[in-house]
């Protein structure tokens, strides 16, 4: 019964749908508890006046009644006219809470103190806006789960001035957050280049003339790796041939080459780690799954692509 009154009245004053400005038919108002109490000792103290013939009393429960009515228009007035919209959130890992970023617009000449958005599921945000300012507010909901995370609704309400009345509204964000999967821990280095059309590495990863050493990465080929500089010092770091010009072919991330015994969701979560591994070695490398091939290609639109890929495949669109 709860849940449908508030759906209810979420649904009063049009579609919540960022963005909007706070209007008076989307500002809801209700005594608190403690206005409750102050309500219920003004009505006491009036019918103790009225036995008693008290002057003082009438005087001092009117002075107080109407303190009470100043309370409720500060109250209401510090949502009223505020504008609300809302950032895309940028994508996460499972595990990883999304972000969900919105802006609060504060045109009005008087401050907004005292201001508290919640999300189910979120840690709840409390802020003060200054005249003429805007603050943004990021709430995180959990991830457990690859694909679309949709944001809940957002109640936004304040207690301001006195806590004797709470004023609120609801908002419904618009923009969904995707998520990754977690890439796989201790996951095997990446598979050799296969030797379809030559695809380029920047200078100084490619295999055809020996330039140097450097400092081995994951993602490097077990057959780069300088085994006899390590030989002579299996104490010092683990060091990788560092090579100028071309290697001898394009990297493809394949999903059906992967071993059958693995899940659907552990090969996702080891392409994942593939697609990290290759994109921080600067490797031109494509991604193959199940009715769907990403051509080779380098840099941070390739690494977007792959990892969206990853994060909806095999789920509604």
């Amino acid at each position: 019964m709860r849940d449908a009154v508030r759906r209810w009245l979420a649904s009063l004053g049009g579609s919540p749908a960022l963005p909007l400005t706070l209007d008076r038919r989307r500002i809801f108002v209700l005594p608190t508890a403690v206005g409750l109490v102050w309500g219920g000792a003004l009505l006491a103290m009036l019918l103790t006046a009225i036995n008693y013939t008290l002057s003082l009393g009438f005087a001092l429960v009117f002075m107080l009644a109407g303190l009470g009515q100043v309370a409720l228009l500060h109250t209401f007035r510090n949502l009223l006219a505020l504008h609300l919209r809302e950032a895309p959130p940028e994508p996460v890992f499972v595990g990883q809470p999304a972000l969900f970023t919105l802006w609060l617009d504060n045109d009005a000449a008087r401050a907004r103190p005292a201001l508290q958005l919640d999300m189910e599921g979120a840690q709840p945000v409390r802020l003060d806006i200054g005249a003429g300012e805007q603050r943004s507010a990021r709430l995180a909901r959990p991830t457990r789960t690859r694909g679309w995370c949709a944001p809940a609704r957002v109640r936004l309400g304040t207690r301001y001035p006195l806590g004797l009345i709470r004023a609120w509204s609801y908002v419904q964000p618009q923009q969904r957050c995707l998520v990754y999967p977690q890439p796989e821990n201790g996951r095997p280095p990446l598979p050799d280049t296969g030797a379809g059309a030559a695809g380029l590495r920047p200078r100084g990863d490619g295999s055809e003339e020996f330039a140097s050493l450097r400092d081995h990465r994951a993602a490097d080929s077990p057959r780069h790796v300088a085994w006899k500089a390590w030989a002579r010092a299996p104490d010092g770091a683990l060091l990788t041939k560092q090579f100028e010009g071309q290697d001898g072919g394009e990297l493809w991330l394949d999903f059906a080459l992967l071993p059958p015994d693995l899940s659907d969701e552990r090969k996702l979560a080891r392409l994942t780690g593939w697609v990290l591994d290759a994109d921080a070695a600067g490797l031109r490398y494509g991604l193959a799954l199940p009715g769907q091939r990403i051509a080779p290609d380098t840099g941070p639109a390739q690494r977007a692509r792959a990892l969206r890929a990853l994060a909806l495949h095999g789920l509604p669109a």
